[in-house]
């Protein structure tokens, strides 16, 4: 059984930082594409950050320069650590693996971020 669990998300103050974590079990995670999603109260699922298993990094625009995605091979995990935060960042976030050539993707449970002005 695959299991994505997140954990790291918290409140924290505009400026401030964060690192989310996603620990995975049932998978070897370095061979899966590793996301972070978003959502926001009334609004759709947005992708923020991949690294894939070249470890080669995206993300979207808003959020360059101010969060990083990386990955802990030994631990099977995956990280956002996020800086700068501000209220437009305030969402529950999801970390997925995804594999094209199988077709799979999971999800955790996702783990909420809170930042106050």
């Amino acid at each position: 059984q695959v299991q994505l669990v997140e954990s790291g998300g918290g409140l924290v103050q505009s400026g401030g930082s964060l690192r989310l974590s996603c620990a995975a079990s049932g998978i070897i995670f370095s061979t899966y594409t590793a996301g972070w999603y978003r959502q926001a109260p009334g609004k759709q699922r947005e992708p923020v950050a991949f690294i894939n298993r070249a470890d080669s990094t995206s993300y979207v625009d808003s959020v360059k320069g101010r969060f990083t995605i990386s990955r802990d091979n030994a631990k099977n995990t995956v990280f956002l650590q996020m800086n700068s935060l501000k209220p437009e960042d305030t969402a529950t976030y999801y970390c997925s693996a995804a594999r094209l050539i199988t077709r799979e993707t999971y999800w955790g449970q996702g783990a909420q971020v809170t930042v106050s002005s």
